[in-house]
């Protein structure tokens, strides 16, 4: 498959978590399981590494945890149960490993890649913290298009060195323009978080160039979930810090 799928899928769920957003909680919740659970069935996939059923289940579960408990927790704590559940899941990652036993095949490789899966799982409640932080969406919405353009930016078919630069920047100026035209969102922390989450995909992208194989369907679906849910917790973080 096209590795210019994975920024389709990306753009898809950034649409999907923005719509879901102004229609209700529920629906927010809904597209968060649904992101979750795909980037646990996705993630083994693009590792390439074995037990791939048993894996989603432990990479998957504990980002729909993450998901509902933001959704439920009264505020400010809206991630609070966040940390535990990635715990969870990357104890459950290395206890399925020892029961594998030594001198399996990629042993390493799957424990710590699966873990960095969960994480990628748990942060998409960022999304639904985000949405409830203050009663607002503004930030979510600054976010959500700063990481537009990046994936834009990455269907470019150009070398990194520059698809890179551009996307970064890209994102950069993204940020500010939209939180002047779509909120009240000061100049500095909307171009803060335009040019993390500028970087924080197009890392990604360099992942998928260095890996330099033709992907699966499952393996472009957690790819191309898994870096949009990290964004959700960057910009919920930055919105307390720079923000509150």
């Amino acid at each position: 498959m096209k590795t210019w799928i994975i920024g389709i899928i990306g753009l898809a769920g950034l649409a999907a978590i923005v719509g879901a957003s102004y229609i209700s909680p529920a629906a927010l919740l809904a597209v968060a399981v649904i992101a979750a659970a795909a980037v646990g069935v996705g993630w083994p996939h693009f590792l390439g590494i074995p037990a791939k059923k048993t894996l989603a289940v432990l990479i998957g579960l504990p980002g729909v945890g993450a998901a509902v408990a933001a959704t439920y927790l009264p505020g400010p704590g809206f991630l609070d149960w966040t940390p535990s559940f990635m715990a969870a899941g990357v104890m459950a990652v290395f206890v399925m490993q020892l029961i594998r036993g030594t001198g399996q095949a990629q042993r390493l490789e799957s424990t710590l890649g699966s873990s960095a899966g969960v994480l990628l799982s748990c942060l998409g409640a960022g999304w639904i913290a985000c949405s409830r932080f203050n009663g607002v969406r503004e930030m979510l919405l600054v976010a959500a298009i700063s990481a537009a353009i990046a994936l834009l930016a990455g269907l470019i078919r150009w070398p990194d060195r520059v698809v890179a630069p551009l996307g970064i920047v890209g994102a950069g100026l993204a940020g500010p323009l939209a939180g002047l035209v779509f909120s009240d969102i000061a100049v500095l922390p909307a171009a803060v978080v335009g040019v993390v989450v500028g970087a924080v995909l197009m890392s990604f992208r360099r992942l998928v160039i260095l890996r330099g194989e033709s992907l699966s369907f499952a393996a472009a679906l957690g790819m191309g979930l898994g870096p949009v849910s990290a964004v959700g917790s960057l910009a919920y973080f930055i919105d307390k810090l720079l923000i509150y």
